[in-house]
């Protein structure tokens, strides 16, 4: 062959083997992302997803949901002991008008209460509350609640909520868990199994408290049989936001860094062995905590807001003398106000779920000037969150939701022979309100209704199951298919019940 017609050939090789080489790589690249996709819809089978899966990787790593949904977050304001429907946001002229009159045996015969006699005590009617009709929508509530009566055409008031709980534990687990059992896991802990977190830096669901203690206590935000990673992280308003979240004093971060390097090498490698689920939230709780010293310090720093802000949510409001039982103890009006403003800051900051706590709204006596304490410090902040949110283009993809276990009966209670002959509420299961705003359900509407005295449910009954069968719809998740095996069954937050309210979504 001559030296002409060998380089002609060689230069043939050259080009083919570049342009195979180009060809392959393009195919290669191409099938990477066509796996990627596949595993992201879930079209990849278990085996083919270990191949293409890290060994490891955080459990609370952003998950597609089960379809296109409009919440992305939620703050839950849950007020803890039973808040008064009746004199809040379902007014009864038919119960104001037989105060003092017995309830007749027939709807009371073979019904349990938590304190009261039903055959010596009479109906109540809300005798000292006026009301008003708000916004376009004209949705009627109390005096009390003058700030929430503005944001009205954003708020979606259930009247027809119903319990089988009428004391407060039982009823707060059933509210939070689906079912009025210990160790089972509670809304926020199967929100962020469900979905994970989009914030890198803080917990994908936090708590915040303020007033008393609630009966539930810690239940009310534990993870139950669900890797404890996803369970509620109790914050602090003021000073270490997280206790024991700062170093030792003499140790320095470049150290703590490599300790937990070698912690985390020592926990995947006993990850890769066993696959414990547990191991994996240790590995992500201490890289979590780690990023954390640095985040929630400035999460809880609100010298970048606004005074206009701070005004508007109440964040320097003084609680008023001793008017309740509520107001007993801290600052009750600024840690709840500061609470709100930080439930906003923490979403915008990736949070997936935000339980705002507040107790006590449990008014046996006093109803009058404790219900009164209790919705002036909650009104203002509430509303001023809503709007807020709105304002910043988060309510759409933010739910808020405003509720508690259980309601007040239309009976009147008088505890301790009360000379005065100020009276106040039991526990009332059987009919009671809440409301929803944002994260796709449907402002400016009243749905269900309850009998003229409100004793029950008139039309459209809504069970804890049902709300939370609807909520988790709004986050693109289908409560059928939100599920964890543990001990041979497949648990859900609805149990075995729950449907989605239509009427109540947009």
């Amino acid at each position: 062959m001559r030296p002409s017609e060998v380089a002609n050939l060689q230069q043939q090789i050259v080009s083919r083997t570049r342009r195979d080489f180009l060809l392959s790589s393009a195919s290669g690249i191409g099938a990477i992302g066509l796996g990627s996709m596949l595993a992201q819809d879930g079209l990849l089978g278990p085996a083919t997803l270990a191949a293409a899966e890290p060994e490891f990787s955080s459990p609370l790593a952003a998950k597609k949901p089960h379809f296109e949904g409009p919440a992305k977050a939620c703050i839950f304001i849950f007020m803890a002991g039973g808040p008064s429907q009746l004199d809040l946001f379902d007014r009864k002229p038919e119960l104001v008008k037989q105060n003092g009159q017995p309830l007749p045996k027939s709807i009371y015969e073979g019904v349990r209460f938590a304190f009261l006699k039903p055959d010596t005590a009479r109906l109540m009617g809300p005798m000292n509350r006026t009301w008003k009709k708000h916004g376009e929508c004209g949705m009627e509530l109390s005096d009390l609640l003058p700030h929430i009566g503005g944001v009205a055409d954003d708020i979606c008031l259930i009247r027809s909520m119903y319990s089988e709980q009428f004391n407060h534990h039982p009823g707060q687990l059933l509210m939070q868990c689906g079912r009025a059992e210990f160790g089972l896991p509670v809304m926020g802990s199967w929100l962020t199994y469900g979905l994970g977190s989009e914030s890198e830096n803080l917990p994908g669901y936090v708590v915040l408290t303020a007033g008393r203690g609630s009966s539930g206590g810690a239940t009310l935000w534990q993870s139950g049989f669900l890797p404890s990673v996803y369970e509620g992280v109790l914050f602090r308003p003021q000073g270490e936001p997280v206790l024991n979240l700062e170093n030792p004093k003499g140790i320095s971060m470049e150290l703590q860094r490599r300790g937990l390097d070698a912690l985390n090498d020592l926990n995947q490698k006993r990850y890769q062995t066993i696959h414990d689920p547990e191991i994996a939230s240790r590995i992500s709780s201490y890289e979590l905590a780690f990023r954390m010293q640095t985040a929630a310090p400035e999460l809880i720093d609100l010298s970048s807001e606004t005074e206009q802000t701070l005004d508007e949510y109440g964040v320097n409001r003084k609680t008023p003398g001793k008017g309740g039982r509520g107001s007993y103890g801290s600052d009750t009006f600024g840690t709840f106000a500061r609470n709100c403003l930080l439930a906003r800051r923490m979403v915008e900051r990736g949070v997936r779920c935000i339980n705002i706590v507040h107790a006590s709204w449990d008014h046996h006596s006093n109803l009058d000037p404790e219900l009164d304490f209790n919705a002036t410090m909650a009104d203002q902040p509430i509303a001023a969150l809503i709007k807020d949110l709105k304002q910043r283009g988060l309510l759409d993809s933010t739910m808020v939701v405003w509720g508690s276990e259980f309601g007040r009966t239309p009976l009147g209670e008088n505890r301790g022979g009360n000379t005065n002959n100020v009276s106040g509420r039991d526990h009332h299961p059987f009919s009671y309100s809440m409301f929803l705003a944002g994260g796709g359900f449907r402002g400016g509407q009243v749905y269900g209704k309850s009998d003229e005295l409100g004793w029950g449910v008139a039309e459209n009954p809504v069970h804890a199951n049902d709300l939370h069968a609807t909520m988790l719809n709004r986050f693109g998740l289908d409560h059928l298919r939100l599920t964890h095996r543990f001990q041979g069954r497949d648990y859900r937050l609805t149990d075995v019940a729950g449907e989605v309210i239509e009427p109540l979504i947009t």
